[in-house]
């Protein structure tokens, strides 16, 4: 998303906050310090509630907030019900009046209990703010995500054909997002120094500049998926150290070198130089272009993220090889992985179920089984 699209206001939404009540403002900008300095949330995370608010002042004339209640609770649901996003001119969806709906009502329970608004505010208006059973369910339904299959990915490596450093490093870049399943930012933010060859060991630290979710230091090992795309991997990290004199601290994908070329007022690029990309815009330019040369339908850097778990899940036999996949991940819990990103396509569900054998005879692997069950528990009781 661009800067543009993530301001807060647009300059009309400005203006009318110039007008608004000015106790609204004094105990927002108190709200939002308490999210950051005492909930740690993170920029984007407080915009989303600085827009959820704003929302509501818009619809009830940027009245006091002390004169919420539970009728304008109601009549603010069905207001965003009919409310057109002034960006695209389009009803708001479900799912985005159940973030605005809950993110306002995180802010009314906090309001609820500082000075000058308990006396004002009853918690039993504000849990007003909710959606209907039925809209909620919708709202937060885990989507399906379209990713693409192994061989399309296969097939877009294979494709590159080797003529500059350039081709080196999107066949490794492709091959190494697949194998291990990291957001586009780690990758990009990613230095040389980071990576253990000998144990195949990625270390996503912030400390070293890694801009991993929520800042969240992870560990992970390379999934060996396939054996050329760890070859193409290794080779240009192997070249980037013996051949370009990359030092620790380099990017290993670092940006292209882009140079004049000669006897032309024209620019190209045939190689890379040691430095970060600025945004990962740039590596998704590179899918775009390299599945576009495959002749394979685009499919963005994170949707390799839900191949990767999906493939890795394929190989588990037990509760432990789970567990050991959702850690490599970065995820806390274990439903995360099976539910946000475990999730089949279509294709996928068919080839399962047609290899799962139904017959009197079949008996299922209770154990396995048992073991799933009781390790999400355990997640669920916070034992972890």
């Amino acid at each position: 998303m661009s800067k543009k699209t993530e301001k807060m206001y647009t300059k009309k939404e400005n203006k009318i906050m110039l007008k608004s009540n000015l106790e609204n403002e004094k105990i927002k900008n108190k709200y939002f310090d308490f999210l950051k300095e005492s909930e740690g949330y993170s920029e984007a995370t407080i915009n989303a509630h600085k827009k959820a608010i704003f929302r509501y002042e818009e619809f009830s004339g940027f009245a006091d907030f002390r004169q919420f209640n539970k009728k304008r609770a109601v009549e603010y649901k069905k207001w965003l019900e009919v409310k057109k996003d002034p960006r695209t001119n389009k009803q708001i969806s479900i799912t985005t009046a159940y973030h605005y709906i809950r993110n306002l009502k995180e802010f009314f329970d906090w309001l609820a209990i500082q000075p000058n608004y308990k006396s004002k505010i009853e918690l039993t208006d504000v849990a007003y703010l909710k959606l209907p059973k039925k809209e909620t369910r919708i709202a937060t339904a885990t989507k399906r995500e379209h990713f693409p299959t192994f061989e399309q990915v296969k097939k877009v490596v294979k494709s590159i054909e080797i003529n500059s450093e350039i081709d080196l490093r999107d066949r490794a870049l492709i091959s190494f997002t697949l194998m291990s399943g990291m957001r586009d930012k780690a990758i990009i933010t990613l230095p040389i120094g980071c990576f253990d060859k000998d144990r195949m060991l990625i270390n996503q630290d912030p400390k070293h500049g890694v801009q991993t979710k929520f800042s969240k230091t992870i560990r992970s090992y390379l999934f060996q998926f396939d054996p050329d795309m760890v070859k193409y991997f290794l080779e240009w990290y192997e070249y980037l150290k013996a051949e370009k004199l990359f030092g620790n601290a380099d990017p290993i994908f670092p940006r292209n070198k882009v140079v004049n070329a000669e006897n032309s007022f024209s620019f190209v690029s045939n190689e890379v130089e040691p430095y970060f990309w600025q945004s990962a815009t740039s590596i998704r330019d590179i899918f775009k272009q390299r599945f576009e040369n495959a002749g394979i339908e685009y499919f963005s850097p994170h949707t390799f993220r839900h191949l990767a778990i999906i493939t890795a899940l394929a190989k588990c036999r037990n509760g432990h090889h789970i567990k050991a996949v959702s850690q490599n991940f970065g995820h806390e819990n274990v439903s995360t992985t099976l539910t946000t990103y475990g999730t089949l396509n279509q294709t996928q569900m068919f080839e399962t179920i047609s290899g799962m054998c139904f017959s009197a005879d079949a008996k299922p692997d209770d154990e396995f089984i048992q073991k799933v069950k009781a390790l999400i528990e355990q997640e669920n009781n916070n034992t972890f």
